[in-house]
């Protein structure tokens, strides 16, 4: 369904609580079409989001573990994400 979402089940180490609501939030970018938030989308934007990072975090605990590690490497661990990471939150 959506490209950008990796797997994160069998991620040594374990997924953190970060890319588990970045991969919620990009799939509920995904089924509603909300690319920027209004006021009239955020709070049930974001109440999915929540609710979705739950889920996926209760389901990748009790899931049991993989035989191979996943194929690409998250977002959120690439050194060059975590470069632009860094640089805003330096302007910030």
């Amino acid at each position: 369904m959506c490209r950008n979402i990796t797997t994160l089940r069998g991620l040594e180490p374990s997924a953190t609580a970060a890319e588990i609501e970045a991969a919620a939030r990009q799939y509920v970018r995904k089924v509603t079409g909300v690319q920027s938030l209004s006021d009239a989308t955020r709070d049930p934007f974001e109440a999915a989001v929540a609710e979705i990072t739950v889920i996926t975090t209760r389901l990748l605990a009790e899931l049991p573990e993989r035989r191979q590690p996943p194929p690409t490497v998250p977002p959120l661990r690439r050194p060059e994400v975590q470069a632009r990471i860094a640089a805003k939150a330096a302007k910030a």
